[in-house]
């Protein structure tokens, strides 16, 4: 990409967009949390928070900074910083449940993390020494990380333009990203670049670097807080310490994999359960009973009381299977090899792929249930299916499904990468 080309990328990215919010450097030390019971505390506590204002910033696009800092601060980004650098090393199952019951409160704040955490697993899994103690040391103290990876305009969403270049003796990146969830509140952005030997890797890029611009033009109908926009890179110039391996961490049997989709597979079952508990509270307040019956309230109808009951099971179910792909996930990690890691990917994209239709058919319930007054902007309840159906296509649903009966019907093993 050329001088011009970039210039004229960042122009129209601004155009379409604003600048990022201001985002100064962390005040103070987040809370370390030292137990996966804590986390899980620490976790109920916040949703109640978050989920005061949910309908409302969705209504308005209002970026959730101040409840994104409170996240932060709690000390549940660093859970899964490995104890011997500090951190809680929280299992699976308690970070896919921390994560569901956050997104049952507010979609958006649940999903804006997961990019955070799967950069600090690849900085487990391939970072150096030296890199694991400074960045690992950065998020227990309260620093964000927010991703840079997906670009438009190339043939495959794994296929990437950005790179870098050894210039009279620096190293220089260049590019442009969207669908960066989470950059706009990070204080260091996370990009996926090709080095000059071609091979992937992440940069590590502190946010106030020069030549980086973050732009809010993120306009999607779901998952609108995300800050899923837009970064541009204008010789960047980076460090090799900066720089970590991430195609290695997919030609060996790691679980990177498995470890980035169970998050997403809890979001969507997190607003599962948001839509179900919804759906109760609003129908025991506002639903009128059909005239044909000769009843008081809309919650006696019997129609009703089945739809409600028919998801219940299903978003229970979704709560096994997130559970149960938490514990071969686990499994997987203490000793990752070609079966575990695969029995690992097929366990998740098993609830990734129920969370997503139980998602959509809790939410579409809500509306059906709730009758017309429940169509009013001021409720603000189709949040629920906007942000299930908008963060359902993160990756194609229909290929686990594919990959799930390859393995069961034939024996073959998923590929190895973040989309199963």
């Amino acid at each position: 990409m050329t001088t011009t080309d970039r210039t004229l990328h960042r122009q129209a990215a601004l155009t379409a967009g604003r600048p990022a919010p201001h985002v100064p450097p962390r005040q103070k030390l987040a809370h370390v949390i030292k137990s996966d019971d804590e986390a899980i505390a620490i976790a109920k506590e916040l949703a109640r928070e978050f989920a005061v204002g949910s309908a409302e910033r969705d209504r308005e696009r209002r970026l959730p900074l101040a409840e994104i800092e409170r996240f932060s601060q709690s000390g549940l980004w660093a859970i899964t910083v490995p104890k011997q650098y500090g951190g809680a090393e929280v299992s699976a199952v308690t970070l896919a449940e921390v994560t569901a019951i956050i997104s049952a409160a507010d979609g958006s704040i649940g999903q804006i993390p997961q990019n955070h955490f799967y950069m600090v697993e690849a900085l487990r899994l391939a970072g150096s020494e030296e890199q694991k103690k400074h960045y690992f040391q950065r998020v227990l103290d309260g620093d964000r990380l927010g991703n840079a990876f997906t670009e438009i305009g190339t043939k495959t969403p794994v296929d990437y333009k950005t790179h870098f270049v050894d210039r009279d003796g620096k190293l220089l990146l260049n590019g442009q990203k969207f669908y960066s969830t989470g950059s706009l509140f990070a204080h260091i952005i996370v990009a996926v670049a090709k080095g000059p030997d071609e091979r992937v890797n992440i940069v590590f890029i502190d946010r106030s670097t020069a030549g980086l611009n973050l732009i809010d033009d993120w306009t999607s109908f779901g998952q609108r807080t995300t800050g899923s926009g837009s970064v541009t890179f204008d010789d960047v110039e980076i460090t090799p310490f900066q720089v970590v391996d991430q195609q290695g961490v997919f030609e060996r049997p790691t679980t990177m994999g498995p470890f980035a989709q169970i998050i997403h597979a809890a979001v969507q079952v997190g607003i599962a359960r948001g839509a179900l508990s919804e759906t109760v509270s609003y129908v025991r307040a506002h639903a009128r009973p059909f005239f044909e019956l000769d009843i008081e309230h809309g919650y006696e109808d019997p129609h009703t009381i089945h739809l409600v009951g028919d998801v219940a099971i299903r978003v229970h179910a979704a709560d096994a299977l997130l559970a149960r792909a938490g514990r071969i996930l686990d499994e997987a990690t203490a000793s990752p090899n070609e079966k575990t890691v695969a029995a690992a990917s097929i366990a998740v994209a098993e609830v990734k792929a129920l969370g997503t239709e139980v998602a959509q058919l809790a939410s579409t319930k809500l509306i059906e249930l709730g009758g017309a007054r429940s169509t009013l902007e001021s409720f603000g309840l189709d949040r629920f299916w906007r942000n299930a159906r908008t963060h359902s296509l993160h990756d194609p649903v229909r290929w686990k499904y594919h990959h799930i009966g390859n393995f069961y019907l034939n024996g073959t093993l998923p590929p190895r990468h973040g989309a199963i």
